[in-house]
């Protein structure tokens, strides 16, 4: 950071998380008004943000950050442009209505604190990942978020539902993760580039590359998990066991709105290919449309606005997927819209659960005479999801329909799936605004009453905002669509649609989508045991597929864990032994690097005299008698060694040898005297093939991979480096020694360190005299060993 300006935009991220650290002394000092001054964090973070506004007019992207990992060329670096901005906008206007509704929603004391420091938490890992700009950046904020929500959707921990979706979502949206970072780390490997800005300047890199489907794919898996399309949207209905702000805030502007930025962000360097225009239309149309369906079949307020998130996340993706200049700026002008929407929506539902004791949308009717502020932004909020004039969501779906509009097979397809989406959810929209608020008040709802005002100045503004945006339509485009949207190639302002006459297929599909709306929202009831009805016949679904995958998750674990964890240290040293054996020969044949028949050296005869002690040592531990015999015969093998390296001048080397040899054996003798083990293993030869066919691999495998090390090019740098230093630096003309007393002096202590440790050790176990066990179950395991004495 060189300058006040990118100081002042790492502020603007850094405020959040200092909420969040913050917020659970400030409940516990000031109380109520700690919610105000938590509020504060994000109003100031925005106020810093739009003194960027000028720039980001002017479509300039400000880049920000420093060094994080030099060595791995890893920037803690950040770019904010027109899309950056948006999201950012978004993020910290309803991030801060949503910490003031908290105050009034959420009940007093420790838990109000630790919510909110929940709530910064989410809304600083939103913005960083909104605005981060190197790829491992945007993967580390992109997992915060998941943690983020972990917290907030089993904020409630005493229940056995929120501590499922919680989960739920972290499983889902945890391996969307996974597979982002494979899609980031092929990204870099292939292209050589490391943030969102080298990759917009280059954007053919990615397209051109033969590595451009698993990267789309693995990018399409995060994306799709994090926004909830079919069929991983189970999360979210069930992310609906959170307390109604994070709902409010999770729908509209973080969590789920992270795959759509994304897809946005990498629509330039991996879109306007076939396969992306075929994959992300056709999850996307499947999403609005199963979504609308099932938010009308809901009755809960909460369930049947979740769904509808569904749905317009689906829109979202279709339209990215189509990919064309105004299909992009109808999903600028639709997420905008959807954001305001839905918050005062969700808002809407927990005044009304706060204020009537119920969301049962059955059971709630009236409440305009009881309830008329929360009954003024319940119809804001519908009108704007429904996109009637003259609220904002009109211009956005005016533009949706202009976008997909078309003749061709596609765009009828398209244009199909958004007119029964939307249609659908204008139904759903209907039903949440009239239904609990115009009839009879029933007997229970006598007590209903206004909430506080914390509760309900946060869906009111965002329902008065909504309707100000299309009124003051060029302030918003100028502020918010265009910069957003990609640039006009004729240099005109690329979103100008306002309010007014716009005869045209929009105009009748929009009327038509008011029409089929106002029919279903009649026939609701119908509407709903019909679809309850089919649901119950196909009986299977996604969610209940994720309770079936994580049980076979577990029972396949333990199966494994039974298997492989069996109590026997045999078991053990066989898995150990195969595992290093395999990855040994594998490593060989994969990279066919097995070596050649070397050519034998002339050896003297003294030499091989030693080869043939060897020979002779492996021979008696092979047919020894007794284990001991066998344990003592292990060191003729290391001690012919020591003989070697004094034969080939290394006497120090030799003796060290010596001496390794001399302790190993003594020890071995020492635990095999004092335990009660059969003196020689009893076991039938056909008992003992797999321990003898894993020992000749093994005994193979390391002897072809010395031969495979020896026979390539001898690099001398090492040697040439203690040469030149061993009398210069550590003043000693003996190699060895300088190199195990000077150069490697701490490891040397470590090794004598660990030697020490360990006959220390043993020495200590073979004195203990433990409680006898079960005589049963010991003789069983250690007959199978084949250590039993008899």
């Amino acid at each position: 950071m060189n300058t006040l300006s990118d100081s002042l935009l790492f502020l603007v991220i850094a405020l959040p998380f200092l909420g969040a650290i913050l917020a659970p002394l400030a409940i516990i000092l000031l109380d109520r008004w700690g919610t105000l001054a938590i509020a504060l964090f994000p109003a100031a973070a925005l106020a810093l943000l739009f003194q960027q506004s000028a720039q980001v007019q002017d479509r300039v992207a400000i880049l920000f950050g420093f060094d994080w990992i030099p060595s791995f060329g890893v920037r803690f670096s950040f770019r904010l442009d027109g899309l950056s901005f948006g999201f950012a906008f978004l993020i910290l206007f309803i991030g801060a209505l949503v910490v003031l509704y908290s105050g009034g929603y959420m009940p007093k004391g420790a838990r109000r604190g630790r919510f909110l420091l929940f709530i910064m938490l989410f809304m600083g890992a939103m913005l960083g990942l909104v605005m981060a700009d190197d790829l491992v950046t945007l993967f580390v904020f992109w997992e915060l978020t998941s943690i983020a929500s972990f917290l907030l959707i089993g904020f409630d921990h005493e229940r056995e539902a929120a501590r499922r979706g919680a989960i739920q979502a972290l499983v889902i949206t945890g391996g969307g993760g996974l597979a982002l970072l494979a899609g980031l780390v092929l990204i870099r490997e292939t292209t050589g580039l490391s943030s969102m800005t080298e990759l917009i300047d280059a954007p053919d890199a990615l397209r051109a590359g033969t590595s451009y489907v698993p990267i789309l794919l693995l990018v399409l898996a995060g994306a799709f998990t994090k926004s909830a399309q079919m069929p991983l949207h189970v999360w979210l209905p069930n992310a609906m066991e959170a307390p109604t702000p994070v709902s409010a805030y999770l729908h509209s502007a973080t969590m789920v709105k992270a795959g759509i930025y994304l897809l946005m962000r990498t629509f330039p360097m991996l879109g306007g290919t076939d396969l992306w225009s075929t994959i992300l239309p056709v999850f996307g149309g499947i999403t609005l449309v199963v979504g609308a369906t099932l938010a009308l079949r809901q009755s809960d307020i909460k369930l049947m606005l979740a769904y509808t998130t569904v749905a317009s996340l689906g829109l979202l993706v279709m339209l990215i997927g189509i990919g064309t200049p105004l299909a992009i700026e109808a999903a600028v002008l639709y997420l905008f819209a959807h954001s305001l929407a839905k918050a005062c929506l969700f808002m809407v539902a927990g005044s009304i659960d706060h204020g009537a004791g119920t969301r049962d949308i059955r059971a709630l009717g009236g409440l305009a005479r009881k309830m008329p502020v929360t009954f003024v932004c319940a119809i804001l909020g519908a009108a704007a999801m429904g996109g009637l004039p003259p609220l904002f969501g009109f211009l956005a779906k005016e533009e949706v329909y202009a976008a997909t509009a078309t003749a061709d097979p596609i765009g009828i397809a398209t244009t199909a799936a958004a007119l029964v989406g939307n249609a659908l959810m204008f139904a759903v929209a209907l039903q949440v605004a009239v239904r609990p608020f115009i009839g009879p008040l029933p007997s229970g709802l006598r007590r209903a009453h206004e909430t506080d005002v914390l509760v309900w100045i946060g869906p009111l503004i965002l329902g008065v905002i909504g309707l100000l945006a299309a009124i003051f339509s060029v302030t918003t485009h100028q502020f918010i669509s265009n910069p957003m949207s990609p640039p006009d190639p004729s240099g005109a302002l690329a979103v100008d649609i306002a309010l007014g006459f716009h005869w045209g297929p929009a105009l009748i599909l929009s009327i038509l989508t008011v029409v089929l709306g106002a029919l279903l929202f009649w026939r609701a009831a119908q509407a709903r045991a019909l679809i309850a009805a089919r649901l119950t016949r196909i009986g299977w679904g996604p969610d209940r597929g994720f309770d079936q995958l994580m049980r076979g998750l577990v029972q396949v674990a333990y199966k494994v864990t039974i298997a492989l964890q069996p109590g026997l240290l045999d078991v053990y040293m066989r898995v150990t032994l195969a595992v290093i054996v395999g990855t040994v020969w594998v490593t060989m044949i994969w990279t066919k690097s097995l070596p050649a028949w070397p050519d034998m050296p002339q050896l003297f005869f003294y030499e091989w005299a030693v080869i043939g002690i060897i020979v002779i040592g492996v021979l008696v531990v092979v047919l020894a008698a007794s284990r001991l015999t066998a344990v003592v015969s292990l060191g003729i093998q290391g001690l012919a060694v020591a003989l070697l390296f004094m034969l080939l001048g290394a006497p120090d080397l030799s003796f060290t040898q010596f001496m390794v040899e001399v302790l190993s054996v003594s020890i071995l003798a020492l635990v095999m005297t004092r335990l009660r083990l059969m003196p020689a293993d009893k076991r039938p030869w056909r008992d003992m093939g797999a321990e003898a066919a894993l020992s000749v691999a093994g005994g193979l495998g390391l002897a072809l991979f010395l031969l495979a090390i020896v026979q390539r090019p001898f690099d001398t740098a090492v040697t040439d480096f203690y040469e030149r230093y061993s009398y210069t630096i550590a003043h000693g003309r003996n190699i060895v020694n300088v190199i195990l007393v000077d150069f490697r002096g701490v490891d040397t202590m470590g090794e004598i360190a660990v030697v020490l440790t360990t006959g220390a050790a043993i020495l200590a176990l073979v004195r203990i005299r433990a409680a006898k066990p079960d005589a049963r179950h010991t003789r069983k395991r250690r007959r199978r060993a084949g250590e039993l004495q008899p």
